[in-house]
């Protein structure tokens, strides 16, 4: 594939796939289609509108707002400028809004409509020193049906020429660091990540992906949303990622391909199982015979019998087409990659960083390996840093798709790269010897223990979240009041269906909080029989709410590394 700047790379698939449909999502009057025309001709309006209202080549346009056609629309259309978008996050407190439109002087903002007035509060009561144009991305909804300032203009704006080194995206992420930063991301880094995810899985005009994920954020707009507008795919917005609601619009577009988060996939693997669950003894029975004769053809041939065998059950969830699901943001239990995978699924984890555009690495969709992070992507070179003796070291990985650098920040940049040039992605893990990478661990998180053994907590949190009582786990470095050593310790939020249910059944409907610990206790010894001992919790408390996360439903683990736990 042509490595091209973005605007240009959509003008391309305009012209190749013009009646193809590029954009849907259903609304209370049905579904909203765009083809590849029809979309190409909105983008040229808004780009007409922007120029004339004094947006040069450069300028920085933010958007903020629900997964929609009408985001793709302001994002291509201040790519058509020659503009450079700063996506900002939905869930983003306004203060941290505050600081970014500060920091990336953005004065234009496109913003969902529930969002509109948030920020024309933060501008009137000062919290934002500059003017900042609003525009609801209502506004833009469905070109046909544009207030009279956006239909004076004609769906004849010039494509600007821009270089592949110029900047397409500042992308600001907190990540778990707590620290925001403004990636900066260039035509070629976008474009490149791309070429190189086309060459790794196959994609064409027939597919039809699925987008459930928020486009915000750099893994779902590169993989999910610029690759397909790439190939003359379609891209489905689901409405809310309710199931029935989901499931309802998958069902009516049958994907080929859908990007995920390792929790989505568990909740989907979770209902699934619990749905079987609680069918008759019969239907149950039933399923029981088809996952043991399922299983024998798989050994024959590698998933075989999965797809063969429960093709009812994925056509009836929507997903009967499914190639595959793409699993990133997050380490996936490989329980759940299997869980799925019996029921005929194909999932490729991957792995990458918003300062990689994003993907490094991923596994290929015959011959995934459980567990691992894939193999690099091409053009991308992968290696371990310093590996100690048993080979885990910090990943560092080179490539046409690493960032610039953080915008403002020559420190920051700085730091994130090697001597020789390869960024430093923070992650410790290894390679096998077929080059399939793994992950341990956060490079910040780990524990050292007095006898000088390093802990991976992200190894411990994996087994413990096999509990069904376990619906979340923060394993964090702690000190022994005694001794002062440091010591592993964890914050648990149970899952309160389960204990519901067990308590049920064990006569117990109101347990007080000394029965949940001991249950707690119990499941966390029995698993940490597999552990070493110098890897064992010593030490936890419960909590009563979810853990705050990231976009990418990552724990927000500097929130509590910082107040760890004093042990017994």
């Amino acid at each position: 594939m042509d490595i091209l700047p973005l605007n240009e790379m959509l003008e391309r698939s305009a012209r190749l796939y013009a009646s193809n449909i590029a954009l849907r999502k259903r609304t209370t009057q049905g579904w909203s289609e765009y083809t590849y025309a029809y979309l190409l001709s909105c983008i040229k309006r808004l780009a007409n509108y922007l120029r004339k209202t004094g947006h040069p080549k450069g300028c920085f346009i933010g958007i903020i707002g629900e997964n929609s056609p009408e985001w793709v629309i302001a994002f291509m259309a201040a790519q058509w400028i020659g503009g450079v978008v700063v996506p900002l996050d939905l869930r983003a407190k306004e203060m941290e809004l505050s600081n970014i439109i500060e920091h990336s002087g953005l004065r234009t903002i496109f913003a969902s409509p529930r969002l509109v007035g948030l920020l024309k509060g933060m501008i009137q009561n000062g919290d934002l020193k500059r003017k900042t144009l609003l525009i609801s991305l209502q506004a833009i909804d469905g070109c046909d049906h544009l207030p009279q300032v956006f239909s004076a203009f004609k769906d004849d704006a010039r494509r600007e020429e821009v270089s592949l080194e110029d900047l397409a995206i500042v992308q600001y992420t907190s990540g778990t660091t707590g620290n925001p930063k403004g990636v900066m991301l260039t035509h070629k880094n976008l474009s490149s990540n791309i070429n190189s995810l086309y060459q790794a899985v196959l994609f064409d005009q027939r597919d039809r992906f699925f987008s459930v994920l928020p486009i915000h954020h750099v893994y779902e707009g590169t993989a999910g949303n610029w690759l397909p507008l790439s190939v003359g795919a379609s891209i489905t917005y689901s409405r809310s990622l309710k199931s029935k609601e989901m499931l309802e619009d998958a069902r009516d577009t049958e994907p080929t391909v859908m990007l995920a988060v390792p929790l989505l996939l568990e909740k989907m693997l979770v209902g699934i199982q619990k749905r079987l669950e609680d069918s008759a003894g019969h239907v149950k029975r039933l399923m029981l015979l088809l996952r043991g004769c399922a299983s024998l053809l798989n050994f024959i041939q590698r998933q075989t019998g999965s797809r063969l065998v429960f093709g009812a059950l994925r056509k009836k969830m929507g997903f009967g087409k499914l190639r595959f699901f793409v699993s990133g943001g997050a380490a996936l239990p490989p329980w759940v990659q299997k869980g799925l995978e019996d029921f005929g699924f194909v999932v490729l984890q991957g792995y990458g960083q918003s300062e990689s555009s994003p993907v490094l690495t991923l596994n290929p969709p015959r011959g995934t390996r459980r567990g691992s992070i894939g193999l690099p992507i091409p053009g991308v070179e992968v290696k371990i840093v310093d590996p100690d003796v048993g080979g885990i070291g910090e990943i560092a990985a080179k490539g046409n798709n690493i960032m610039s650098g953080y915008y403002k920040n020559e420190a920051d940049t700085r730091g994130a790269f090697s001597g020789d040039g390869f960024l430093l992605t923070g992650d410790m893990g290894y390679v096998d010897t077929e080059g399939f990478f793994f992950i341990t661990g956060r490079r910040k998180s780990i524990i050292v223990t007095k006898g000088g053994e390093n802990v991976f907590p992200e190894e411990i949190e994996g087994l413990m979240l096999t509990s069904a009582f376990i619906e979340e786990i923060l394993v964090v470095r702690g000190h022994n009041l005694k001794t002062g050593d440091e010591e592993v310790q964890a914050i648990i939020y149970p899952n309160c269906d389960e204990l519901e249910r067990h308590f049920s059944e064990e006569k117990k409907p109101s347990p007080k909080e000394e029965d949940i610990w001991r249950l707690i206790k119990k499941e966390i010894d029995e698993r940490s029989r597999r552990l070493a001992p110098h890897k064992r919790i010593v030490h936890f408390t419960l909590r009563n709410e979810e853990f705050p996360k990231t976009t990418t439903n990552k724990i927000k683990r500097y929130l509590f590394e910082k107040r760890s736990l004093k042990g017994n």
